[in-house]
């Protein structure tokens, strides 16, 4: 009854954050020529990390909800499956400015890792918020190979949060900031909002539609399947590319070091288990 009462408060206290955070509702702000948007998802991550600090949530509670984070993510697995399987046909017909702009992606990894290990002195955790912008797509990769309460997935976890919570912000930012230079297609600048997220895809889109009402769906449509095709295309790209890349650059940041590299470890209370790799 005790377990069943904890499994209780957590679904009724996350009952009562999403509630608030849709009532609250989506928000847009400009400060002159920038501009973003405020999402849902935001709020909740809010909520929870002030109930935290205020110790408002007491720490077996935490422990409990743990778990649902990997349920969650199996369902968001099955969602992706269903949209990548009909839309394969998309990437293959799609120019290749759509389906190869993932390999911008790429690029977080020579970014995030370096500066993870030879400055903080990151373990494990470096690869999970490293090689790639740590959306849903790759919560799905990390959670299917190392689990989600590894230093991988505490790492994706991290990189997760931090872009939902600043993500959207700086996505609105840039945005506004790039369409008023004048040096770029809006259609050009539409194809770039596909990040494979869509509260970023979202906050994007917002400025563009804004600076072009005349071009507000042709806009949206190209946002559209490139945050679309970015999902699609960038699951594979973890998969075949990012990851082997990931790691095989842990191992020579490490050695730059001179030192061995660690190992990942579950994150879990009562016992800690190895992964091989």
């Amino acid at each position: 009854m005790k377990e069943f009462l904890k499994d209780w408060k957590v679904h009724a206290l996350c009952g009562v954050m999403v509630i608030a955070a849709e009532l609250i509702g989506k928000h847009a702000f400009n400060f002159g020529p920038v501009s973003f948007t405020m999402f849902p998802m935001l709020y909740t991550i809010i909520m929870g990390i002030l109930l935290a600090l205020c110790k408002a949530i007491p720490r077996d509670m935490m422990e409990t909800a743990s778990p649902y984070i990997t349920i969650s993510v199996l369902m968001l697995g099955a969602r992706s499956a269903a949209t990548i399987g009909p839309n394969l046909g998309l990437i293959f017909s799609s120019g290749a400015a759509l389906v190869l702009q993932e390999l911008g992606n790429l690029g977080t990894i020579f970014f995030a890792i370096p500066i993870g290990i030879l400055v903080f002195g990151m373990g494990r955790s470096v690869v999970g918020a490293g090689f790639s912008i740590s959306r849903e797509g790759s919560l799905i990769v990390i959670g299917d190979m190392y689990g989600l309460d590894s230093d991988e997935g505490l790492g994706v976890m991290g990189g997760y949060i931090t872009g939902t919570l600043f993500g959207t912000i700086i996505c609105g930012v840039l945005s506004s900031a790039l369409a008023n230079t004048g040096l770029f297609d809006p259609f050009a600048l539409a194809m770039a909002c596909g990040t494979g997220s869509a509260s970023m895809m979202s906050a994007n889109v917002a400025p563009l539609m804004d600076k072009w009402p005349q071009l507000s769906e042709q806009i949206y449509a190209l946002a559209y399947a490139s945050n679309t095709l970015s999902g699609i295309d960038g699951l594979y790209m973890n998969l075949l590319l990012a990851i082997p890349m990931a790691n095989w650059l842990y191992k020579v940041m490490w050695k730059l070091k001179g030192k061995e590299p660690p190992k990942s470890h579950k994150q879990k209370v009562a016992d800690v288990d190895i992964i091989e790799y």
